[in-house]
């Protein structure tokens, strides 16, 4: 296993600031946190190296995207031997509309995080990906009104 890298206060600045905005120039990123372009340049590289900054995206807004319809969803298998939930996952990896998917413990086994269009959409995909198999022994949807807060970024 790799050495943990240890980060000072400059790599927690660098790593703020692009968790806000990481499409700004590296010129402007060592502006903003007070050290030169080069040693900007080389930390981000590091902190990329190393896997702390695992990659660098953009962040559409659902609606414009034709996925305007949260589920959070629960799920719960009948065999939760290792093979059965991580064919699963397996699974689910698969599924674009699944953005997010969570192994839990107390409870049900999976909570995901599931954006598509509208109801309908939704409806096809339960039906796909948990009426239709056979493990699956409870499904338990929620479906957001509002997204009162939504972010990304990581406390440091």
């Amino acid at each position: 296993m790799a050495e943990q890298l240890v980060l000072d206060e400059l790599d927690k600045r660098i790593l703020n600031v692009l968790q806000d905005n990481s499409a700004i120039t590296n010129l402007e990123l060592a502006g903003i946190v007070h050290a030169s372009p080069p040693t900007c340049l080389r930390r981000v590289k590091r902190l990329t190296d190393a896997g702390v900054i695992l990659r660098q995206v953009a962040l559409l807004a659902p609606q414009w995207a034709n996925a305007g319809l949260t589920a959070i969803v629960e799920i719960t298998l009948d065999n939760q031997a290792s093979e059965r939930l991580q064919e699963f996952e397996a699974l689910l990896t698969h599924e674009a509309a699944v953005s997010q998917c969570y192994r839990v413990s107390t409870g049900p086994d999976f909570i995901l995080l599931v954006q598509v269009a509208d109801m309908p959409a939704y409806h096809a995909l339960a039906h796909r990906l948990f009426a239709a198999h056979a493990n699956v022994r409870n499904v338990r949807s929620f479906f957001s009104v509002l997204r009162s807060k939504f972010d990304t970024k990581i406390a440091l």
